[in-house]
């Protein structure tokens, strides 16, 4: 049960007190009502002793009488009508209300906070464990206070209220005071007469009420003397007259009212009554309606509000428990202040007449009374009692000597109640003597004689059960286990069985359930402090019926206290019980205390997913909170039942959505949407918002294809937009020469959860703001939302202002500042997901802060329902997104926090140029090196002009637009199937000649490529005066080039345009594209270069030549229906060489390629006299030196060398060959006589068959040649992850952590040097020579050596080598050289040296003359460094003989 004010000790005491009744003249009466008062009214607050009072019991032990209390109260002669008492405790219940400005009392119990009462006080217990000892604490501490006032209200009211029975003596009046005044003419003969009045009542048969305790009543004269009228001398001697004839202990002398009229101005008395009187007032009052109904009521039914007394003062008004965190969300749940009146206590003050020495005199007259007139008329009455008693049964004189002996002998089996007979009904005559030892014991227990009055009581009981007098057995029962309990020093334990007997027989024999409930109060209470909880709760519960909603609802809720006071707190038992109880309230009408008790259990159903039962408690707390007129509180219940994931059918669903929805009606709205209530549905998902920046893209039209840029409907890649920042960061470094700018923002059209909102977000004005709002419908209902808009604040801000200037703060009403969409219907299905897109306008630069949304929320109608189009109701919902967790220093780690998350407040920023892109004719599939033509649309939108216009791409191999200085092409994109995409020219018969060689001298520089400060993959695009205007567009032409590899391929572009108006807040714009590209295998070309083992003879092959060997394969399997490829051309570029002359048959210049077919082609390369650039045409139907040849050649060149690490802007072509820098570096030296550096182009055309046409598609490959003998190809898929594969595994070496050593001194390798000297040896092929007339043929050879490097070198001749393989010995014959045969010979650099020499043969055959060795190295170096030089080719000669 709750806590207590009093404890049990002095709670049963204090319902069990003497009773005095008072008996008044007339001008006693008026005397005391001088002071609003009457004369019992006037005592009651002095009715409990200060002072110990004392008594001596039969056996002459003094028995010591602590703390008592008198019952003073006037003489009613009617017994209280059981319905008016029902009605009384009802409307005590009612006023008794928690107090609006107490703090709640929270204990927390297991894992539960629990607010279950009106005071501060705290037991946080984190475990189960020192429960009984918190509980203890509680009960004991003077700051604690009632936590159920109204139980405790309604438990004095109704033992007050109880009638008095025959069966007890406990509330029979023991003494009369007789009260006259001294200003009366004869005080004695009033005494007289109301001393006959007293005994016509209490002897008389006509009055049945009250109940009188002996027939030999005391009779107490008290003479009233008011001070401000009578004489006092007058008043003396009256009284010296009423102690001759009454004694000195049967009466007293009162003098009241000392107070005059000109003290009770200025003194301030303390009104001692109040308390006392605000229950008999209230009591007084119920009567009095009860009479001017005059019709039975039942319990628990209101009343009408013009009947309806008053329910308060100010000091108990008529509110519910202030809510804390821990009521589950409802709204502090208030009551109003009762409307009803007053209720007229009195005109004034009570005691205005009466001074603090009156109230002293009150005070000594209850002590004289009780002291000198009470207590000894009660321990004379108790020894009568003994006596009576000890005569009639024939024992010792003392009954309380001989206690030992009555219960010390064999015991007679008690019957159980079910064996009984109902003799409920059975009367004892007044002089019985059971009910005298009865009486005696009553008697006892009121002086606290308990000892005595356990025996009497004990005794009393076996009497009755012997003559099954089953009522006062009952009683005697009840009296017994008090007596016990109140014993001193408890010689014996708490007889609980006595009181469950007693209770049982008071409700199932002899159907009094007031004696019941007053029985069960007591245990209870006595089970309490015994920390018996379980078993109290359980005796309360029993007591619950159908009888009487409010009693069951009063005892549900103490032993729901029980259970969460239990050592263990049983917390759900504690919820459950208060829901019951909260039912039994709603049905005895007092929808208040059912409120609070709904919210208390609500406390612990809260968020443990029992969601149905947490449904009906909200559900309930709604409908009473809007009975008892509180709109707000139901709808913040009914909220929380919509808000939750309910798990209730669908019927049930939209009946709560009704429900809410009426309520919600009648609440009274703002008319600013800004302060509109929050609404519960449908749910949004805040962090899925989307936030987009822009207009939405023009559809593509006819051949257009528009650039795929950001839209709403395409899925956030965190890789993909890593990209795109990279290539903005390029292009804005580029523009900033070469530097990225500290305050620069990286554009983002879409921002989402993944994005990085830490910035304020930049929109342009005129241009729309997109906001993606995703709604979850959690009911099995349809919703239908109305007049849906964004809502949001704005701040006027003029950024073109040198420090901007700021306005007020514009709310959502501001239509002509940013204009709002307005969707008019939403529509959702059950458990549906929807997304709404809504749009913002803005017209002015500034702040905007988009808040949420605001919209009318309503049901759909059910099918064959009739729905009102009123039940829409109008709210909004706030898009409060949560930032990232910061992680970033210590304090972040170790901590909570989170960033700001500022999608929803963009900065709207002055205009921009809006740039929109179309492709024409753009092939969504490629052969591998396939050119295809295209056109590119730029249309300028808006209404600023576009400047800086340019791409950039990752892939800038895949397109171009163009070199600088060639003409545009006519703008006509019209389709065309043999449309070529290259530049050509009529040839002419020459052009048949395999030797015919056309040569152009190109930069890069005209390609876009290399340069200072620029970057592959940016390239600027062509504008008529670098602007393009508002509203204006044009077509430039665009030519692609297929990806080498096969596959699909998304290439990405990023256009950036600039504003020819520079602002603050935003310097450029991009546009974003994807193009998706399928790319087939066409065909793959291996070359190979070799050194010429011909000394030159022209003077443009004076300085080398060497064999160029092209093999070309088809390995296309017949994709994209291509049929065969024709190789047209073969173009080289290079710095060092070019192709002089094809060697292949003339037939063989246009080779034709099938499926899986092979050819090879033959060049001569012969070195160039200048370092520029030269395109080599071998057939001269291709111009190569323009666009778009040699555009995708010096791209690929340029990302080739990116690839391969240069830092370097691009290909460094078209500069000085001049090696001054690097002359001293050895192995430089030596590797550049095998590099050759030569880019071979290979031109094809191949035929395909597409829905019966033939098409002629072009498209050219590039083959790197870098070192003699070794073979290079076209890149394939396989080089491709071979270099990947390399390049990885080169950065994950570079990422150890080890100091960066100098480089090694690298040597040459042995194959380096082998490439230092050419050699050629010239002779006659076929040498006749008479063998028969001289045996020795002497021939003569010319050895020429070449050095091919730029240093001097030293060479060794040694002729002396003769071949010893068999192989070579059958084959050729022996010779010898004849003369010298060894020689060292210094060379210069470039040099050509010839060496004649003499070969002897001594008979005819087929000799090689390849027999020498020839060794170099570099002048100045040791002998380490020399190395064999490469053996030329068989010099094969032929001795014939004649």
């Amino acid at each position: 049960m709750a806590q207590c004010v009093q404890s049990v000790q002095e709670f049963i005491q204090d319902s069990f007190v003497p009773m005095v009744a008072v008996l008044c003249s007339e001008d006693a009466d008026r005397v005391t009502r001088k002071n609003n008062l009457n004369f019992s009214e006037l005592l009651r607050p002095f009715c409990r002793l200060t002072s110990e009072g004392h008594l001596r019991d039969p056996s002459n032990q003094i028995q010591v009488v602590k703390n008592l209390k008198i019952c003073v109260s006037n003489i009613v002669t009617e017994p209280p009508q059981q319905v008016v008492t029902r009605r009384l405790l009802s409307e005590v219940v009612s006023a008794s209300q928690p107090a609006e400005s107490s703090v709640a009392n929270v204990i927390t119990a297991g894992d539960y906070d629990l607010n279950i009462s009106d005071r501060s006080l705290k037991a946080s217990l984190p475990w189960y464990n020192s429960w009984k000892e918190t509980l203890m604490e509680l009960s004991t501490s003077k700051f604690y206070t009632a936590t159920t006032p109204w139980f405790e209200t309604y438990r004095e009211t109704f033992l007050q209220s109880m009638p008095a029975s025959d069966h007890e003596f406990l509330n029979h009046c023991l003494a009369c005071m007789l009260v006259a005044t001294s200003h009366e003419n004869a005080p004695v003969e009033q005494f007289q007469k109301l001393s006959q009045e007293q005994h016509r009542i209490q002897h008389g048969s006509e009055c049945t009420y009250p109940k009188w305790f002996i027939p030999n009543t005391l009779k107490y004269y008290v003479l009233l003397h008011d001070m401000g009228e009578g004489e006092e001398q007058r008043a003396e001697s009256i009284y010296e007259d009423m102690k001759q004839r009454y004694g000195t202990q049967g009466c007293y002398l009162l003098k009241i009212n000392s107070r005059t009229s000109v003290q009770s101005s200025n003194e301030q008395i303390p009104d001692p009554w109040s308390q006392y009187l605000h229950k008999s007032n209230f009591q007084n009052q119920v009567c009095l309606n009860w009479n001017s109904i005059n019709a039975p009521e039942a319990d628990g039914l209101d009343l009408p509000a013009k009947d309806a007394p008053c329910k308060t003062c100010n000091d108990h008004p008529l509110r519910l428990d202030q809510t804390s965190a821990h009521m589950d969300g409802i709204d502090a749940l208030r009551a109003p202040v009762s409307d009803g009146k007053k209720v007229p206590s009195a005109s004034s003050t009570h005691g205005a007449c009466l001074t603090l020495n009156d109230h002293d005199r009150i005070r000594q007259f209850i002590q004289e009374f009780t002291f000198r007139g009470l207590l000894p008329h009660i321990e004379k009455n108790i020894r009568q009692l003994n006596d009576q008693l000890v005569s009639r049964k024939g024992l010792s004189r003392s009954l309380f000597s001989a206690t030992k002996k009555w219960f010390g002998g064999g015991k007679v089996p008690e019957k159980s109640i079910s064996e009984l007979k109902n003799t409920s009904g059975l009367l004892y005559p007044p002089e019985a003597p059971e009910l005298q030892i009865r009486k005696m014991a009553d008697l006892c227990f009121l002086v606290q004689h308990y000892d005595l009055a356990y025996s009497c009581y004990h005794t009393a009981k076996k009497d009755f059960l012997n003559d099954q007098a089953m009522l006062y057995a009952a009683g005697a029962l009840e009296m017994a286990a008090v007596s016990a309990f109140l014993q001193p020093g408890a010689p014996r334990p708490y007889p609980a069985h006595y009181m469950d007997t007693a209770i049982q027989t008071y409700r199932d024999v002899c159907k009094n359930m007031v004696l019941a409930e007053r029985c069960a109060l007591l245990s209870a209470e006595i089970l309490k402090s015994q920390a018996k909880y379980s078993e109290a709760a359980t005796l309360l519960i029993k007591m619950t019926s159908e009888d009487s909603d409010l009693r069951s609802a009063l005892l549900l809720e103490q032993a729901a206290h029980c259970f969460i006071n239990t050592r263990s707190p049983m917390v759900r038992k504690f919820a459950f019980h208060m829901i019951l109880a909260g039912h039994r309230f709603s049905k005895a009408g007092q929808k208040r205390h059912a409120l609070r008790c709904y919210c208390q259990a609500m406390q612990v159903y809260r968020g443990k997913g029992w969601s149905l039962a947490e449904d009906h408690i909200n559900f309930i707390i709604g409908r009473q909170s809007f009975t008892l007129r509180q709109p707000e509180n139901a709808v913040s219940a009914f909220r929380h039942i919509l808000l939750n994931d309910s798990k209730q059918a669908a019927s049930q669903q939209g009946a709560f959505l009704r429900e809410y929805l009426y309520v919600y009606k009648n609440v009274s709205q703002a008319s600013a949407e800004a302060s509109l209530p929050q609404l519960p549905l449908p749910c949004i998902q805040s962090s899925a918002t989307r936030v987009f920046f822009g207009h939405d893209r023009r559809l593509a039209e006819g051949e257009k294809q528009a650039a795929s840029h950001v839209s709403l409907d395409q899925e956030y890649d965190r890789e993909l937009s890593q990209q795109w920042r990279e290539l903005e960061e390029q292009v804005v470094a580029i523009v900033n020469r070469g530097v990225l700018p500290v305050t620069f923002q990286p554009t983002q059209y879409c921002l989402n959860s993944q994005t990085d909102n830490m910035r304020f977000p930049l929109a342009v004005v005129e241009e729309p703001i997109i906001v993606e709002v995703v709604f979850r419908n959690p009911l099995k209902v349809s919703l239908v939302l109305t007049d849906l808009s964004l809502l949001w604040k704005f701040a006027l801000k003029e950024f073109t202002l040198p420090h901007g200037s700021e306005a007020s703060e514009i709310t959502s009403s501001q239509k002509d500042l940013i204009t709002t969409e307005v969707i008019s219907e939403f529509c959702m299905n059950p458990e549906e997901t929807k997304v709404a897109r809504l749009k913002l306008l803005p017209h002015q630069t500034g702040e905007l802060h988009i808040r949420g949304v605001v919209y009318n929320l309503g049901a759909a109608p059910s099918p064959g329902s009739v729905f009102s189009d009123g039940m829409f109701v109008r709210g909004r919902q706030d898009l409060e997104i949560q930032g990232p967790r910061l992680n970033s220093t210590k304090e972040e780690k170790t901590s909570v926090r989170h960033g700001p998350d500022r999608r929803l407040d963009p900065i709207i920023t002055p205009p921009m140029p809006l740039l929109e892109v179309f492709f024409i004719n753009f092939p969504t599939a490629l052969l591998c090196g396939e050119i295809r033509k295209a056109y590119v649309e730029f249309a300028n939108v808006s209404k600023v002009p576009l400047t800086g216009l340019r791409v950039v791409s990752k892939r800038p191999e895949f397109f171009t637009f163009g070199s600088h200085t060639s003409a545009l092409t006519p703008l006509s994109p019209g389709a065309s199937e043999n449309c070529s995409a290259y530049k050509t020219v009529v040839t002419g018969s020459s052009s048949s000649s395999s030797s015919a060689v056309a040569t152009t001298l190109v930069s890069p520089l005209d390609f876009g490529a290399g340069g200072n400060g620029s970057q592959p993959g940016v390239v600027d695009i062509p504008l008529p005066d670098s602007v393009l205007q508002p509203g204006a567009s044009i077509q430039l032409p665009m030519w692609l080039r297929g990806p080498d590899r096969e596959g699909v391929h998304e290439i990405n572009f990023l256009f950036y345009y600039e504003s020819t108006e520079k602002t603050s807040k935003m310097s450029h714009r991009v546009l974003r594209h994807t193009a998706i590209i399928c790319a087939s295998r066409s065909l793959s070309v291996r070359a190979t270069a070799c050194r010429s083992n011909t000394l030159p003879e022209r003077s443009m092959e004076r300085d080398g030549s060497m064999l160029v060997f092209v093999d070309v394969e088809n390995i296309n399997t017949n994709e994209a229906g291509v049929r065969e490829f024709h190789i047209v051309q073969v173009s080289s570029c290079s710095k060092q060489w070019r192709l002089h002359s094809c060697i292949n048959p003339v037939g063989d210049k246009d080779s034709k390629l099938t499926s899986r077919e092979r050819g090879k082609l033959c060049f001569r390369a012969i070195k160039c006299r200048n370092q520029e650039v030269n395109v080599v045409l071998s057939l001269n139907q291709i111009i190569s030196s323009t666009t778009p040849c040699a555009d995708f050649f010096f791209r690929r060149c340029q990302t080739t060398e990116l690839k391969k690490g240069f830092t370097t802007g691009g290909v460094s072509f078209g500069q000085s060959g001049s090696l001054s820098d690097s002359e001293g570096d050895i192995a430089s030296v030596v590797r550049k006589c095998s590099e050759v550096d030569l880019n071979i182009v290979v031109l094809w055309k191949a035929y395909v068959v597409e829905d019966n046409k033939q098409l002629i598609l072009e498209g050219q490959l590039h083959v790197a040649l870098q070192t003699i003998g070794k073979e290079a190809c076209s890149l394939s898929q396989k080089e491709i992850k071979g270099r990947i594969c390399l390049q990885e595994a080169q950065e994950m070496v570079l990422l150890k952590f080890r100091p960066e050593l100098p480089p090694p001194l690298v040597r040459p390798s042995t194959e380096q040097l082998s490439h230092l000297i050419k050699t050629n040896l010239h002779y006659p092929e076929s040498y006749d020579h008479p063998f028969p007339q001289k045996s020795l043929c002497m021939v003569p050879v010319t050895l020429t050596l070449s050095n091919c490097s730029m240093v001097d070198v030293d060479v060794v001749i040694d002729l002396r080598h003769k071949a010893t393989s068999p192989e070579t010995l059958e084959i050729h014959g022996s010779f010898t050289w004849l003369g010298q045969t060894q020689y060292k010979l210094p060379l210069k650099a470039q040099e050509v040296h010839k060496l004649q020499l003499t070969a002897c043969f001594i008979h005819a055959g087929v000799y090689n003359l390849g027999t020498h060795r020839v060794f170099a190295k570099i002048a100045n170096q040791d002998s380490t460094c020399e190395a064999s030089q490469q053996s030329s080719m068989p010099a094969l000669i032929v001795v014939n003989s004649i």
